[in-house]
């Protein structure tokens, strides 16, 4: 069985690393604190702040093994020493919409780090599909929610 790389930034990693040692550190032993707590309420069976607890360790435990796994299948790549008029991981992209001529800038990032809000999408999504192996000048098409959209590649930068 082979180990499925996590392509990642620098950036992308440090955040995973991050909530792992938050979850690892700072929730772990609150929730147990919680726990000791409510044990001593008396009867476990209909102890709903002990349920609540046990229910708050399990999702922690499994986001921290969750981490611990995209940590160890990151591969790390370093943005600012790729290079290339391609469009491939990495990349950011400034696109402009055919219909609105309205400029969005995109950063291609791994799924665990992908953030629209942030302006970065993952490998995966359909929009970093379609943008992969392009050029400058290119004009792609990607079918979203709303309907086809197609946009120009105006600009492509490595940072």
């Amino acid at each position: 069985m082979t180990v499925e790389k996590l392509p990642m930034t620098a950036a992308g990693y440090s955040v995973l690393e991050q909530e792992l040692k938050h979850r690892q550190q700072v929730e772990r032993p609150r929730i147990i604190q919680q726990i000791t707590e409510a044990r001593t309420h008396g009867d476990l069976s209909e102890n709903a702040e002990y349920h609540a607890a046990k229910e708050q360790q399990s999702l922690n435990e499994g986001h921290v093994a969750e981490l611990e796994d995209k940590l160890a299948r990151a591969e790390i790549i370093d943005v600012s020493k790729l290079s290339g008029d391609t469009i491939k991981f990495g990349a950011t992209v400034t696109l402009i919409d055919e219909d609105t001529d309205k400029k969005q800038v995109w950063q291609i990032v791994g799924e665990p780090e992908a953030n629209a809000k942030a302006g970065k999408i993952s490998v995966t999504s359909p929009l970093a599909r379609a943008l992969i192996n392009k050029k400058k000048g290119d004009t792609v098409e990607v079918v979203a929610p709303g309907g086809a959209k197609a946009y120009e590649i105006a600009k492509i930068e490595w940072r």
